[in-house]
């Protein structure tokens, strides 16, 4: 009996401390994993708000301060509310007058919201200045006060709202909508997980000191916070210099990008023109779209380097290699000219690039075989999604590929008659400047859960395209097109690889625009090091014909900015 009355009294013991370690876990989590969304709670019902809201903030990198900026937050904010069945001072005109006069709205719609009668509270006017606030609680007038309510923030403003997006609604309530709010609501609000629990017995017992359960149904909301590969500093710097040019230029719109080459992270993304998150309303919903994922444009002489990769991977040519140059090509009923008519007799490949000549990326076309130059385009990302993690990403368009009509491939070996987006552009040239590794772009840098978890994205290799020879010979040839082509994107001391496009536009009618151009600068160094490539581009700008005139100096002043930035040491005397 003695043996068997302490073997209960260990049991009874064991249990004790299961209980008791079940109760501080338990603790643990209330003060400390769900310490946040309790405080939020606290913090709205303390002060009078009337709606808790918990979402995860949003950040950029700012690599000048080592830290992090919060780009997307949530925020109290004042509002004025009014319960009409309380008012006493609504036939008093002058009164009235005052409130709307605060608040600045229609004095008829005051009138009428209090003329209903309601019990109920009624909202007049949202996200009140501190001075319109103490104006209101100065008046003193009854059924008239101040609440707030938490809503989302954008401490940036403008600051790279076409990679962030906005909070708005949707059919169910609030939801993130365009880029990154949109991307990742879910993460953003948290999931919302139902647990069903056995509160029969003991082990039913122990399942609600764990999970608090009190109905058998029970909502965990765990929202988390995203990091971005966006770094502040250039995102400022990218979104001013697109500003500059387009403004000289009188231009419709443009878009700039800057990725690691390396990893694919996007160091930038910028749009003009642009909007304002925490007032989106105010805006035409066409500026809520991310040109640069969103948008197609044909890239002219930029793809040309991408033919000329093709050339160079299967041997067909070098960058030594000539051709001469009649000025014109025939395929077919068509006849097709070099930009300008122009005609520069004997030509190497290298110089191809330098002269920008059409003929002679026909050329290389012709050597490589319709064939071949589908599946190179396709192998280099064009004609589809590159996976980049940012909502209604386009493919671009090569259906002209598929055809098997001879034209079309000659007009796209030079950049024409082909759609592409600046994501793929950007992320084929970060190809040419990585050794021949197309990855995959990415603008998170990792996703932080509540509990302090961290979900980190890798680097991707998707494709190789080329090889890493074919890359350093393609390297070398846009080295030589900023040297002999581009004085305005030379930098003393460093070896900068470059391409320009000059783009026509549809007209729609099966033609193209004679007076409307599209065009795009992109470029990498140091060339044989590559720690970062610019995209620029400008739609429709005026008084200037070429893009080697137009953005050639913003490039060199990018590029000038990140060679200082990182500390970049010059790669030749």
């Amino acid at each position: 009996m003695h043996k068997h009355d302490n073997f209960r009294i260990n049991i009874f013991f064991v249990l004790v401390l299961i209980v008791s370690g079940l109760i501080l876990y338990r603790l643990f989590i209330l003060s400390y994993i769900r310490h946040s969304i309790y405080s939020r709670t606290a913090t709205a019902q303390k002060e009078n708000i009337t709606n808790i809201f918990a979402r995860g903030n949003i950040y950029m990198k700012d690599s000048t301060l080592n830290n992090l900026f919060l780009a997307a937050s949530n925020k109290k904010f004042p509002l004025a509310y009014v319960i009409p069945v309380k008012v006493d001072w609504g036939t008093d005109e002058e009164k009235t007058a005052q409130v709307a006069d605060i608040l600045k709205v229609n004095k008829d719609l005051i009138l009428k919201i209090i003329q209903s009668g309601q019990s109920s509270s009624k909202v007049l006017a949202r996200r009140l200045e501190m001075g319109q606030v103490e104006e209101i609680k100065k008046l003193n007038l009854k059924g008239l006060g101040i609440s707030y309510e938490t809503d989302r923030f954008y401490p940036g403003q403008k600051l790279a709202s076409n990679v962030l997006g906005f909070l708005g609604y949707d059919l169910n309530g609030r939801s993130g909508q365009y880029g990154i709010e949109s991307y990742y609501d879910d993460d953003l609000f948290g999931k919302t997980t139902a647990r069903k629990l056995s509160s029969a017995g003991f082990v039913g017992f122990i399942k609600n000191i764990i999970y608090n359960n009190q109905d058998n149904n029970n909502t965990f909301n765990r929202p988390s916070d995203i990091v971005l590969t966006l770094d502040k500093s250039i995102q400022v710097y990218a979104e001013d210099k697109l500003e500059s040019v387009l403004k000289k230029w009188n231009a419709q719109s443009g878009t700039i990008i800057v990725q690691d080459p390396n990893t694919g992270r996007i160091l930038a993304m910028a749009d003009k023109p642009t909007f304002n998150p925490n007032s989106y309303s105010d805006y035409q919903p066409n500026l809520f779209l991310n040109k640069s994922v969103q948008e197609v444009f044909e890239p002219g002489s930029s793809y040309k380097p991408i033919t000329m990769s093709m050339g160079l991977d299967l041997g067909k040519i070098t960058p030594q290699m000539t051709f001469t140059d009649t000025g014109f090509i025939k395929a077919a009923e068509y006849t097709i000219h070099n930009f300008s008519n122009r005609v520069f007799g004997l030509q190497t490949m290298s110089q191809v690039l330098e002269q920008s000549i059409n003929t002679g990326a026909m050329f290389v076309e012709n050597i490589v075989g319709d064939e071949n130059f589908l599946n190179y385009s396709i192998n280099t990302g064009f004609g589809q999604r590159t996976g980049i993690n940012l909502p209604g990403e386009v493919n671009g368009d090569i259906t002209n590929l598929y055809s098997g009509r001879k034209i079309n491939y000659l007009t796209a070996s030079f950049g024409q008659g082909i759609a592409v987006t600046p994501i793929q552009l950007i992320n084929a040239y970060s190809a040419i400047a990585n050794g021949g590794k197309l990855m995959r772009p990415y603008v998170v840098e990792k996703i932080v859960k509540e509990s302090g978890e961290e979900i980190v994205t890798k680097p991707e290799i998707v494709s190789i395209p080329f090889s890493k020879k074919t890359s350093n010979k393609l390297k070398t040839m846009l080295v030589g097109v900023v040297e002999n082509g581009f004085d305005k994107a030379k930098i003393k001391g460093y070896d900068i690889a470059g391409k320009t496009g000059t783009a026509q536009i549809p007209d729609g009618k099966g033609g193209y625009d004679e007076k409307e151009f599209i065009h795009n600068f992109l470029g990498f160094a140091p060339a044989y090091d590559p720690k970062f490539v610019i995209l620029i581009k400008m739609d429709r700008p005026h008084g200037i014909a070429f893009a080697a005139d137009s953005l050639s100096p913003t490039f060199r002043e990018m590029a000038a900015f990140l060679i200082n930035y990182f500390k970049i040491p010059p790669t030749r005397k």
